[in-house]
C-alpha cells in the first residue's frame, strides 16, 4: 500500500506531460525573395518573460534548418530570431520545430512553425541594392522598428521610390571577422533592398568604377547628396552593390548534340600508324652505364684505400729520433709492469702494504705473507 501511495504522484507528473505533449502550431506565409523574420519569445513558448530560455528549431524530420533560413539569439536574456530569405526552389510547405529550454527550470517546451511559402504579391522589385551598415548587429536589425527606421532613412538617398526588404545577413556569415569586446565594436549586417523604381544619381555615382577606385586607395567614396542614414547608421559606401534585374540577361544556348567526331584541325595530325620500336638498346643503355659508372667507383676507391699506403717503414723514417726513443721507452715499460703484475714474487711497494703509514713511514711486521695480499681488500 505504501510502494502503491508513492508512484501515484509520479503517475501524476506523466499523465500531466502526456496532456501537454502536443505543441503549439503557428501558420506563416513567407513570399519568395522577401525578408522573412520570426521573433521566438518566451511569451509565445509558455514560458515566464523573466525567465533565461534558449531554442533549437530545425526543419521537421531533419536535424538542422533549410539552407535559406537562420536562427540568431545574442544570449538566453534576449529574443530568437529565425530569418531568411526564400528562394523560388523552396516553395512549398515546410514545418519548422522549436524547442525552448528554460535555463532555471530545465523545462521544455515544444513549437511548430508551418511555413506556406508562396509569391510575393505587387509588383517586381528589379532594382536591388545591398548595404554594409557597421554599427549594428543582426539581431538589431531584425525587429521591424530599426528596419522601418532604416527604409525611411533610406528613402532620402533613392527617391521616389518605395523600398522593401529582400534580405538581412550577418557580416559574419560573409567572412567577415568577430570584433574586438570593445565598446562600440560592432559584427556589422548585410542590408538588401529592393525596389520598381530605378536607382538613384547619388546611388550610381557611389557604385561607380570613380568611386571603387578611390576606396582601392584608402579614400572616401563619391557622394553627391546627404548621408541620410548618418548617425543612426553608419554605410559602409565602400561595400555597396546594386543589382539591375530590369533588363533579361540572355538565355545561355543549349549545345548542339555532335556525332561524337571531332572536326578535322589542320594544326593537329595525330599519327594513323604507330611503328614498331626496338627497346633493347635503350634498357641496356639505362642499366649498364650506371653499372659500369659505379665499377669505375670502387675501382678508385679500392686503388687509393690498398695500393697508396705508404708503409710502417716510410713513416719510421719521417718520424723523430727522440720521439722514437720517447715511444720505445714507454711501451718497454708497459710491458714491464704487465710482467710484474703477472708474477706477484718480486717485493711490493710499500705504499701497498697493509700496515705502511703515509707520514711516518713506519712499518710493522705484516702478519701474512704480504705477496699473497690483493692490492685490493675485501670489503665485508
Amino acid at each position: 500500500m505504501a510502494a502503491a501511495l508513492v508512484w501515484i504522484p509520479f503517475l501524476a507528473d506523466l499523465l500531466a506531460g502526456l496532456g501537454r505533449a502536443e505543441p503549439q502550431q503557428t501558420t506563416l506565409r513567407p513570399a519568395v525573395g522577401r525578408l522573412f523574420v520570426h521573433t521566438l519569445d518566451p511569451e509565445h513558448v509558455a514560458v515566464p518573460p523573466a525567465r533565461p530560455v534558449t531554442y533549437h528549431a530545425h526543419l521537421q524530420g531533419h536535424p538542422d534548418l533549410p539552407r535559406w533560413l537562420r536562427y540568431t539569439q545574442r544570449s538566453p536574456r534576449h529574443p530568437g530570431f529565425l530569418y531568411g530569405s526564400p528562394s523560388p526552389g523552396d516553395r512549398g510547405r515546410q514545418v519548422i520545430e522549436v524547442v525552448a529550454y528554460n535555463r532555471d527550470s530545465f523545462d521544455t517546451t515544444q513549437q511548430r512553425l508551418v511555413l506556406l511559402i508562396g509569391d510575393p504579391e505587387g509588383p517586381l522589385l528589379p532594382y536591388q541594392a545591398e548595404f554594409l551598415v557597421r554599427s549594428h548587429d543582426v539581431e538589431e536589425v531584425l525587429p521591424s522598428t530599426p528596419a522601418s527606421r532604416f527604409l525611411i532613412a533610406l528613402g532620402g538617398l533613392w527617391e521616389p521610390a518605395e523600398l522593401q526588404l529582400l534580405n538581412i545577413t550577418s557580416a559574419l556569415d560573409r567572412g567577415g571577422r568577430v570584433p574586438l569586446p570593445i565598446e562600440g565594436r560592432k559584427e556589422g549586417v548585410y542590408i538588401k533592398v529592393g525596389s520598381a523604381s530605378p536607382f538613384s544619381t547619388c546611388l550610381k555615382m557611389v557604385a561607380s568604377p570613380d568611386s571603387q577606385a578611390r576606396c582601392a586607395q584608402g579614400q572616401p567614396p563619391l557622394l553627391s547628396c546627404y548621408d541620410t542614414l548618418a548617425p543612426h547608421f553608419r554605410v559602409d559606401w565602400c561595400n555597396v552593390s546594386l543589382v539591375d534585374k530590369s533588363v533579361p540577361e540572355p538565355a545561355d544556348e543549349a549545345p548542339t548534340p555532335g556525332d561524337g567526331i571531332l572536326e578535322r584541325d589542320p594544326f593537329f595530325c595525330p599519327p594513323t600508324e604507330a611503328t614498331a620500336r626496338d627497346f633493347l638498346a635503350d634498357a641496356l643503355v639505362t642499366l649498364l652505364v650506371p653499372l659500369l659508372v659505379a665499377l669505375l667507383l670502387t675501382l678508385l676507391l679500392a686503388y687509393v684505400m690498398c695500393c697508396r699506403r705508404e708503409g710502417r717503414l716510410k713513416r719510421d723514417l719521417a718520424t723523430l729520433d727522440i720521439q722514437m726513443v720517447h715511444h720505445c721507452t714507454i711501451r718497454g715499460n708497459t710491458e714491464e709492469l704487465r710482467q710484474m703484475a703477472a708474477s706477484r714474487e718480486v717485493p711490493r711497494p710499500l705504499s701497498t702494504l697493509p700496515m705502511f703509514n703515509v707520514r711516518t713511514g713506519e712499518r710493522l711486521p705484516p702478519r701474512v705473507d704480504s705477496a699473497q695480499v690483493p692490492l685490493i681488500l675485501d670489503q665485508r
